[in-house]
């Protein structure tokens, strides 16, 4: 690894002189492991090269973004290149990071111990999940920010002032599942800070609007669109051999964007050809048969497309660093096809052929028990939306004598 670094070549000799030689190395090798090019390595060394010039010996006690900029304005007015002050940025904030002297930027609010309290006792007392932890808590805080802007202190707040803060934040910005999530998240928080005496309990006073079950239609396109996106990713290019593979786990399993972004390898059996699954909203194992066309399209992109890697998910970045997908990035696999093929849907992401999946099996004339099966809901009333767009069926109950019945 060391040989490969070291063979790259670049305008200053690599025994130099310039201070923190050992860390620059290091994240070197590091990038070097994640599968950065001998192109991407050299332009990286020459950098933290100019950089480690510019930091003095007190560099390990902590590093902020004023600090880089600074630099970047030094090497704007040297060479004039605004790229090479951006590559200050793009290049020495994750090697600070890497070395662990990077200081995040902090927002200090006033009541963020209180608001950091709260989060410690959702987590630890309540055991809420790290995603309901990570939105109560963004929630929570942009509405003490909101107060400090007004100059409310938490104490002092009346029912009036959190009408005001959805009136002027929410209007025209916020969908009805926002605003009744954000209530949630407020209506919870300000009933905790009330029984410590810190402000009157509001709690009662927040209205959350009403969100109805199956109030809307799924969000499927038709299957035909499903059709036209996996027809055009089926090229050579190694992004689209990528994608086709994980559009057919969407389309044809049902699959959720966290369930494609946490398949792993050892998952997949290629001889006795089953796919074990791991729903996450049931919390178990499932097993499906591997279908003729997802294993080719995944046989495909793992012997030609996905780099070596220790990592065990069947997914990676296209490029270095060569980590496993998240689900955000499933989305925008799905999201590209759409746009680029001009496909009209409210929704555009990878639950959208999941929707189209299931409708699809609706057509097929499988029971909503079987569909549900098929898409790993824990209970019947998930998968009941469906039945509102099976139109054979609802033509027979409108079609249903009443006798005399009125």
């Amino acid at each position: 690894m060391d040989q490969t670094i070291y063979s790259i070549p670049v305008t200053v000799p690599h025994r130099d002189d310039a201070p923190f030689t050992d860390e620059r190395y290091r994240y070197l090798r590091h990038c070097a492991k994640a599968g950065a090019t001998a192109a991407s390595l050299r332009i990286k060394r020459n950098e933290l090269l100019r950089i480690a010039a510019y930091l003095g010996p007190n560099a390990s006690e902590g590093i902020d973004i004023e600090a880089l900029q600074r630099i970047a304005a030094e090497r704007l007015r040297l060479t004039g290149a605004v790229t090479a002050a951006r590559r200050v940025v793009d290049i020495g904030r994750p090697w600070l990071r890497f070395l662990g002297w990077w200081r995040e930027p902090t927002v200090v609010f006033q009541y963020q111990s209180q608001r950091d309290q709260y989060v410690t006792w959702m987590r630890n007392e309540r055991g809420f999940t790290p995603s309901t932890v990570e939105q109560w808590s963004r929630m929570i805080g942009r509405f003490l920010r909101w107060c400090d802007q007004i100059n409310r202190q938490l104490r002092d707040l009346q029912p009036e002032d959190v009408d005001a803060y959805f009136v002027t934040q929410a209007t025209g910005r916020w969908s009805r599942v926002s605003v009744a999530n954000t209530a949630s998240a407020l209506r919870a928080f300000l009933s905790y800070v009330a029984k410590r005496g810190m402000c009157t309990d509001l709690a009662v006073s927040i209205c959350r609007p009403r969100l109805y079950r199956q109030e809307s239609l799924p969000y499927a396109p038709d299957w035909c669109d499903v059709q036209r996106m996996l027809a055009d990713a089926e090229t050579d290019n190694p992004r689209d051999i990528r994608d086709r593979a994980i559009l057919l786990l969407l389309a044809v399993y049902g699959m959720r964007s966290g369930e494609v972004a946490a398949l792993r390898l050892d998952q997949i059996d290629w001889a006795g050809r089953p796919l074990r699954l791991f729903r996450l909203k049931r919390r178990q194992p499932q097993i499906y048969p591997l279908a003729p066309s997802a294993a080719e399209a995944l046989a495909r992109y793992i012997d030609t497309v996905r780099p070596l890697s220790s990592c065990p998910e069947v997914f990676l970045c296209m490029h270095a660093p060569r980590r496993p997908l998240k689900a955000g990035s499933i989305y925008d696999v799905a999201n590209r096809r759409f746009v680029a093929l001009g496909i009209d849907a409210a929704h555009r992401g990878g639950h959208a052929l999941r929707h189209a999946y299931a409708s699809r099996l609706l057509a097929e004339g499988l029971s909503i028990k079987e569909i549900g099966d098929h898409l790993g809901h824990r209970r019947a009333a998930s998968t009941s939306i469906y039945a509102k767009v099976n139109m054979q069926a609802l033509r027979e109950v409108g079609a249903f004598d009443l006798g005399g019945l009125q």
